[in-house]
C-alpha cells in the first residue's frame, strides 16, 4: 500500500491508503504504483483517480505539483 495526501491552502483534502494513483501530469497523464521511482512533476487541470481495483475515487485539481518518494505521494494544489 501507498500513502496519498492531497493538500490545498485550506488544509488536507485527502489522506488515504491506496494501491494506485492516476495523475494529470504536465507532460501527460501517468500512473503511480507501489515502489515507484522517486519523482516530482507538475500537474495540470484534471482528475486524480486513486484507490484500489475494488474502489476508485476521484479528486478534481486545477493544477499543482506532486512528489512521489518511498510509497508516499504528496499532491499540492490550489483546489
Amino acid at each position: 500500500m501507498m500513502k496519498l495526501k492531497i493538500i490545498t491552502p485550506l488544509g488536507t483534502a485527502v489522506e488515504a491508503e491506496v494501491e494506485k494513483v492516476f495523475l494529470p501530469g504536465g507532460a501527460g497523464a501517468f500512473e503511480v504504483l507501489q515502489n515507484h521511482a522517486p519523482l516530482v512533476s507538475t500537474l495540470v487541470q484534471g482528475k486524480i483517480v486513486y484507490g484500489s481495483d475494488a474502489e476508485l475515487k476521484e479528486y478534481q485539481v486545477g493544477g499543482g505539483f506532486v512528489k512521489v518518494d518511498r510509497n508516499t505521494i504528496v499532491v499540492c494544489t490550489e483546489k
